[in-house]
Formats: C-alpha cells, structure tokens, sequence
C-alpha cells in the first residue's frame, strides 16, 4: 500500500567510524498513514545483490543517537516512529559495500493499530557506491 515509501532514494551510503569504512545505512518512511512505536516493527531486511543481510548486523534509530538491534526493537516503547520521519537502518558490514552498483532490497514489516496482520513494504533500488 506505501511501498513508494520504503528505501528513501538517494539514502544508501557506505558509514565511516574513526577512519574505517564499518558498515552502510539506508533510510525508509513507515509503510503506514500515523505513527509507530518502534515494538511495533516486526521485522526488517536488508538483501544486497541478491544476499540477504543476517538480522543481528541491523540497527535501527528514529534520531541516530540511540541503536537498536531488531530483538531490542520488540520492547521499545518509549521511542516513536513518526509519519513522514525516517528510520534510520545500519548494517554492520566490515568494508560496508564495496564501490560499483549494487541491486539493494529493502523490506520493513510493521504492525499497526486495528489492522490484525503485519503490513509489509518492499522496495529494491540500484544503488551506485
């Protein structure tokens, strides 16, 4: 219903700690019309050129200060998704991705009030690094 708001065009780019390329981020909007408690993300994922991203490498922030692991983001109620905001993802990625074009594929699962199943948005970009 809101796929045109996953993976925020023009997000993805490779992350740099302390000189040391350590992983890559992309953004996304939530796949909903309001706002979410981050508990209520049920699942994220990150495929790049056709690999899926092993969940325990993804973080998620709403203001980039605090991460949260996917297991974490099960009980945070105190921080909110908002409509409109980004979500910010890193992967944790030795080298992040590697310069060239990359076909990268995000999906944001989440669930929301008076709907009883999760709503999944899927989106896949060509990425240039």
């Amino acid at each position: 219903m809101f796929d045109n708001n996953v993976f925020i065009k023009g997000s993805c780019k490779n992350n740099v700690v302390e000189g040391e390329t350590a992983g890559f981020e992309l953004q996304t909007h939530i796949t909903y019309y309001r706002g979410v408690p981050l508990s209520m993300v049920n699942d994220i994922r990150v495929t790049v050129d056709g690999e899926e991203v092993a969940r325990e490498a993804i973080r998620c922030s709403v203001d980039q200060k605090d991460w949260f692991t996917l297991d974490e983001m099960t009980t945070v109620t105190t921080y909110k998704w908002e409509y409109g905001e980004p979500l910010y993802i890193y992967v944790q990625q030795a080298g992040g991705l590697p310069a060239g074009t990359h076909e990268v594929e995000l999906a944001v699962v989440t669930r929301t009030a008076y709907i009883p199943i999760p709503i999944e948005g899927i989106c896949k970009r060509e990425v240039v690094v």
